[in-house]
């Protein structure tokens, strides 16, 4: 069964989210990469509010090709998100709910999504241009001088999704290997 989330979620949505369940996901992400997490953690450092509010929202490790013509944005799949691991637990403290990657997390990221009852959730690698097929509207959002890694406003629907880390910890990481060991 497919469960449907809109974001930004609410926690009791979040919540009833298990490990190895498959999401749709509809509603406002923000997206973020290396730079943008980079440069949002120097603002919260030396006291500048950020441009945007962090607070319930989710965001998408992605840095969007440009559209071709015709489209509302281009290829947009997932980077991988350890890279973010070192910003994460900041920025999931502040209220941060849902964050959707590819690959695993941290020991230290796990903890802050326990500690903040957030979800990360994993998207195809290598479907970019099928996922920008979700994508609605798209508009630079902050950080535009960063190009592709400025923070984008995405509007989705539909975003097929797997709960990779749920609010209590259980990963797909772990558990799915486990079921093929010998």
């Amino acid at each position: 069964m497919i469960k449907k989330i809109t974001s930004p979620a609410t926690t009791e949505e979040i919540l009833k989210l298990s490990a190895g369940d498959m999401v749709e996901l509809s509603g406002i992400l923000l997206t973020g990469r290396d730079a943008a997490h980079k440069r949002m953690v120097e603002y919260l450092y030396k006291g500048i509010p950020l441009p945007f509010d962090i607070k319930n929202q989710s965001i998408y490790y992605t840095g969007p090709c440009p559209a071709p013509p015709g489209r509302i944005i281009g290829s947009c799949g997932p980077t991988t998100s350890f890279r973010m691991d070192g910003y994460t637990p900041l920025l999931l403290d502040l209220g941060l709910k849902i964050m959707i990657g590819k690959g695993q997390r941290s020991p230290e990221v796990v903890e802050a999504i326990v500690r903040n009852q957030a979800v990360y959730l994993a998207a195809a690698g290598g479907a970019g241009a099928l996922i920008a097929r979700c994508v609605k509207k798209a508009e630079v959002l902050a950080f535009e001088d960063l190009g592709p890694e400025a923070v984008y406003r995405l509007e989705v629907e539909k975003f097929p999704l797997i709960v990779a880390i749920d609010s209590r910890g259980s990963s797909i990481f772990e558990s799915g290997p486990a079921q093929f060991r010998i």
